[in-house]
């Protein structure tokens, strides 16, 4: 194999690839990335870079100038390693016999290649779900991922479940300790009834965030039979296996009436919220005091405190639009954080009815109006007392 390709479309396409293969690989083939010259459409003018654990594949097509087509397997963490320190000129890849030879520039590195043969055959996509809005999907991925678990002894827990069903798609995460939830409306295929399905949530944010960043469609393929799931969009395509576990059944925990909510500005409760956790150990409770009045004015607020006595105490007062009683409730501060990220607007609404009962956070649209769509559910801090 003797190939010429640009060194940014070469990084970028190993650094997608690499980044699903497994840290510690069963066998070392598994742990590879197949370079595949002029596979892609026989025409001998494209470089397919694929990588496939059984549990995941990946594969990225590049324009390239080939001189002598073929296969080869090599490391795909030293490959993104070097692919992306190598300097900003055109790429030279030659493979003669069990070595790769990668010369850019000044630069040249010769790298041992393992047994094409060994390596196995990449899963085909499956059935054509339906096309979404790339931004649309990588963001709302990101909504609700951040609230998946990451205990792999709870694989239900691990997962993002996807939902279609009466037109619309609902993606749904939770740790126990919170949940998210995000559902808009879409067209899938006509041939596609209702299905849900559990997604590896770091997969599925990992790729919709790759993909969404280029604008382009995202292609959506299931075979829940087949427990497969695949995306595609802007030259790029990977698979996913589904989890086989069984997801909480989480619309009961969703609060349908509340009897206090605040409108908050999301930057400033964020920046109170940073501070005043400071004196407080990592995943220590921050108290929020609604209706309490501001010391400056008299105004109903939200008073903000951390710590104590042995490790020091902070707080902080900031204004807030709240309705109804006075009320102390009390959160884990990286959760409350991550939530008020997840919004994604400048104000936010959040509702609650006692100090331990669910809390739920929606976002808030230029009109002053609670938006639809998502809402991110956190479980309160037992209160000392």
């Amino acid at each position: 194999m003797k190939i010429r390709v640009e060194r940014d479309g070469l990084a970028d396409a190993v650094a997608w690839v690499a980044r699903s293969l497994p840290s510690r690989p069963p066998v070392p083939v598994l742990g590879g990335v197949l370079l595949d010259a002029g596979a892609e459409d026989g025409s001998g003018d494209a470089l397919t870079v694929s990588g496939f654990d059984y549990e995941v594949s990946a594969q990225c097509g590049v324009p390239a100038t080939i001189s002598d087509g073929g296969k080869a397997l090599v490391s795909g963490k030293l490959l993104a390693d070097i692919t992306k320190a190598l300097p900003n000129h055109p790429v030279e890849i030659n493979v003669d016999g069990a070595r790769m030879t990668i010369s850019c520039g000044s630069a040249k590195f010769s790298l041992p290649t393992m047994p094409v043969e060994d390596y196995p055959a990449l899963p085909s996509m499956p059935q054509l779900a339906g096309e979404l809005p790339g931004e649309v999907f990588g963001e709302a991925v990101a909504q609700v991922a951040v609230a998946a678990g990451k205990d792999d002894t709870l694989p239900m827990l691990t997962g993002v479940r996807l939902e279609i069903a009466d037109g619309k798609l609902v993606l749904v995460a939770t740790d126990r300790f919170r949940l998210a939830m995000r559902e808009f409306e879409w067209t899938p295929d006509e041939t596609l009834g209702d299905v849900a399905v559990l997604v590896p949530a770091k997969t599925l944010n990992d790729s919709a965030k790759t993909l969404g960043a280029s604008g382009a469609k995202v292609e959506l393929s299931l075979a829940a039979n087949d427990g497969l799931l695949g995306l595609s969009g802007n030259g790029r395509r990977t698979t996913t296996r589904l989890l086989d576990a069984d997801f909480p059944k989480y619309r009961q925990l969703l609060p349908s009436e509340h009897s206090a909510a605040a409108i908050i500005s999301v930057d400033t409760l964020t920046q109170a919220i940073k501070r005043v956790s400071l004196v407080a150990e990592r995943g220590t409770q921050v108290r929020l005091e609604f209706g309490a009045g501001l010391k400056e004015s008299g105004d109903a607020g939200l008073k903000l405190s951390a710590g104590g006595d042995d490790e020091g105490s902070a707080e902080e007062e900031l204004a807030v639009d709240y309705q109804g009683d006075p009320v102390t409730i009390a959160f884990n501060p990286t959760y409350l954080l991550e939530g008020l990220q997840a919004v994604r607007t400048p104000r936010a609404h959040l509702s609650f009815t006692t100090p331990s009962r669910p809390a739920l956070l929606k976002p808030v649209n230029e009109d002053g109006e609670v938006a639809e769509g998502y809402v991110y559910l956190l479980m309160p801090v037992r209160l000392p007392g």
